[in-house]
């Protein structure tokens, strides 16, 4: 299962060093570091498993280690375009998940963030789980979406020039049971704005709510497709070119 999200860089810090632009995603590292079904311990990754172990990439705090970001300058000094992977360090089956960060000195395409874990993970995490996750990467890096599916849902999706539901999406917007009548739940997401008070800043669209979504089940995917389509039909999806 895959979590990506994509979004526009800060139009108030155009830096694209390594250690200001991987604190976006500290509080994120958090969550992630303190589930069983992902791990605290996170490596850069390299060729070889030996080599990889030798660089941890987050502290306690989730913020980027000095060891991790002098690899990091070193490898992409001169590059527009940089990115940050990095595993859990778990080699049993079904245990290792990995994120990439990629952003570049440009708002095009959109930079992105994303998280992949197989197996027992997505059971692990549980379906309230996921939706908290989303919730914080919605809340640190306000995304124009957030999508959780594999990368076979691809072929399966109404749409291939938009983001597919999936298992789930999430939109920066207001959405209502009329607008989205076939979602088997709609999740608001609240954020603090520079008042300190709670206001929703965008909705997660779940298809499935009783288990993990599986493309593999016709069931599902007839269930995400058709909320693609209402989407479309009000104009609520946007195409990857307007992104």
């Amino acid at each position: 299962m895959i979590i990506k999200s994509l979004f526009k860089r800060d139009a108030a810090n155009t830096s694209i060093a390594f250690r200001p632009t991987v604190q976006k995603i500290a509080t994120i590292v958090r969550f992630l570091q303190k589930t069983e079904a992902f791990g605290k311990n996170w490596f850069l990754s390299k060729e070889t498993e030996a080599e990889s172990f030798l660089y941890p990439v987050f502290d306690a705090s989730g913020e980027l280690t000095t060891a991790a970001e002098a690899v990091l300058e070193a490898e992409f000094k001169g590059e527009r375009f940089r990115y940050l992977s990095a595993w859990n360090g778990e080699l049993g089956d079904g245990e290792g998940a990995s994120i990439a960060l990629g952003f570049s000195d440009s708002d095009w395409p959109a930079w992105s963030f994303k998280i992949s874990y197989k197996g027992v993970g997505a059971k692990r995490l549980g379906i309230d789980g996921v939706k908290e996750l989303l919730s914080i990467i919605a809340g640190s890096l306000r995304p124009v979406l957030i999508t959780v599916a594999r990368n076979d849902y691809f072929e399966k999706q109404v749409f291939k020039d938009r983001p597919g539901v999936g298992w789930m999406l999430y939109l920066p917007r207001i959405l209502t049971v009329q607008q989205v009548p076939e979602a088997r739940a709609l999740v608001p997401v609240m954020a603090m704005d520079e008042q300190g008070k709670d206001r929703q800043i965008g909705t997660i669209i779940v298809s499935v709510t009783d288990e993990p979504f599986s493309d593999e089940n016709p069931e599902h995917v007839k269930i995400a497709n058709a909320i693609e389509i209402r989407l479309v039909d009000q104009d609520l999806l946007p195409r990857y070119v307007d992104i």
